[in-house]
């Protein structure tokens, strides 16, 4: 942490002076009782005295912006004079901090039907230093192309929006890591999964794999006619397919282990 202090108690901002000599002059100086701040009196060549203010416990800004001291001054004389200085010592910022995302990890589910240019998420990072030192910016950071091209990521807001649209069968899962920067080049990351939820958005499919052209009348019962498969690209309810014919004909399917 750096500190810049000012004195007031005079229109010079000097510390306190004696205009008396000899043992009435200035004898001693002192502070009042702090955990950061030691006084020691120092003597020049020509036997004066002046303060040495020094530092004995690291100073934290985030815990304490400034700090206020009170400097007296005694003479020898008897009675002994006084005087006093109010010393205020600000402490300015230094960038220790790396900024800290709200989380960790960001996981969110999303419709494939959703449009592209959507707002999708935005991540959070705040920083404890102030000025520069305390300013964002956030960037995709070891994430696959693919990724990148299906997704913006605002710098400044940290809002991420889709480029393109979702297709659950060719991706159910996209996963990103994302970087906060601040203004003094610390940074720190936090890992975005986005899971793409089906929609039925594609129709059943009938492949015949075997079709007779002709039945003799006298077929019996149950002889195969043709023989099919279904298949449907969504997921689970949507990837479901049941079949069924006319029931005015004499025909009926039959699935691999029972009727349909």
């Amino acid at each position: 942490m750096f500190i810049s202090g000012s004195v007031a108690g005079s229109s010079d901002s000097r510390v306190p002076a004696d205009a008396d000599i000899n043992i009435n002059s200035i004898k001693d100086y002192k502070i009042n009782s702090n955990p950061y701040f030691s006084l020691m009196v120092r003597v020049n060549s020509d036997g004066g005295k002046y303060p040495e203010l020094s530092l004995e416990k690291l100073l934290d800004r985030e815990e304490q912006r400034s700090h206020s001291l009170i400097l007296t001054a005694l003479d020898g004389g008897d009675p002994p004079r006084s005087a006093t200085a109010h010393i205020e010592i600000s402490v300015k910022d230094t960038n220790d901090n790396p900024p800290v995302f709200s989380r960790d990890e960001y996981r969110i589910s999303l419709s494939e039907n959703l449009p592209p240019g959507s707002p999708v998420l935005q991540v959070t990072a705040t920083d404890q230093d102030e000025g520069v030192n305390a300013e964002i910016n956030y960037y995709f950071r070891s994430t696959a192309q693919s990724t990148k091209h299906m997704f913006s990521l605002d710098e400044k807001t940290g809002m991420i929006k889709n480029n393109q649209s979702f297709d659950f069968e060719d991706v159910e899962r996209y996963t990103m890591e994302v970087e906060a920067k601040d203004g003094g080049g610390l940074s720190t990351q936090c890992k975005v999964i986005i899971e793409i939820l089906d929609e039925n958005d594609n129709s059943p499919e009938i492949i015949i794999t075997s079709l007779s052209d002709q039945i003799l009348e006298n077929s019996p019962p149950g002889m195969v006619v043709a023989l099919f498969k279904t298949r449907d690209l969504d997921f689970g309810g949507n990837g479901e397919v049941r079949c069924n014919i006319e029931t005015d004909i004499p025909f009926k399917i039959y699935s691999s282990s029972s009727p349909i």
